[in-house]
């Protein structure tokens, strides 16, 4: 269970939100939605212990996840709206690396089989300072493909430059990982579809979960 407890942020001299609290467990999507400058990357780079809240905690297993840090990293995905990607690297060698930040080490075969599934079969050995935003960002992506094991992804706008076959083939993954019992906390600006055992919206505009 992903827990937070009277969570504020706040942005030099601004409060972005305050008394947030959630629980996400198995199973659960969480869309995180507002205005533009609402908060909501801050709050999915705190979820993920990269940023520090003004107030409160972010709990793991009941555990604060500043105690467990690199524990704590091994159970979680985080795909931020930029791409984290290496321009000298090639797709293959961009997806290990990814992978390797929460431990994982996937085969020359395994990376080759979930570059594939985002349609870049023949682009895996291309350096991906050649790709196109759409190619880089399903590169990313691709490491949802190899992440089943661990249990919470955190994604900020997984769908941007995305075309609508890719789209759906990112929704399809998200879709069985939660089946799995996973969970996973979004954001998208795309009016998206996805099956999940339980679906609840947090608007940052107004603090609150239905």
């Amino acid at each position: 269970m992903l827990e937070a407890h009277d969570i504020e942020i706040a942005r030099g001299n601004r409060r972005l939100f305050s008394s947030l609290s959630f629980a996400l467990t198995p199973g659960t999507l969480l869309l995180v939605t507002g205005s533009n400058g609402s908060g909501k990357t801050s709050l999915l780079r705190t979820l993920c212990g990269l940023l520090s809240s003004t107030t409160g905690e972010i709990r793991w297993q009941g555990e604060n996840i500043r105690s467990l840090r690199e524990e704590y990293w091994k159970h979680l995905v985080y795909i931020g709206h930029a791409n984290a990607l290496k321009d000298e690297l090639t797709a293959s060698e961009n997806l290990g690396a990814l992978c390797a930040l929460s431990g994982t080490e996937p085969r020359a075969e395994q990376r080759r089989l979930a570059l594939a599934h985002f349609g870049l079969a023949d682009r895996e050995h291309v350096p991906v300072k050649v790709l196109s935003q759409g190619q880089r960002r399903r590169t990313a992506l691709a490491r949802l493909a190899l992440s089943a094991m661990q249990p919470l992804w955190v994604l900020d706008e997984p769908f941007a430059a995305l075309d609508n076959v890719a789209q759906q083939q990112a929704q399809d993954i998200i879709a069985r990982h939660l089946t799995g019992g996973g969970m996973v906390v979004m954001t998208t600006h795309q009016d998206v579809q996805i099956a999940a055992g339980s679906t609840a919206e947090l608007n940052l505009d107004q603090s609150a979960v239905r």
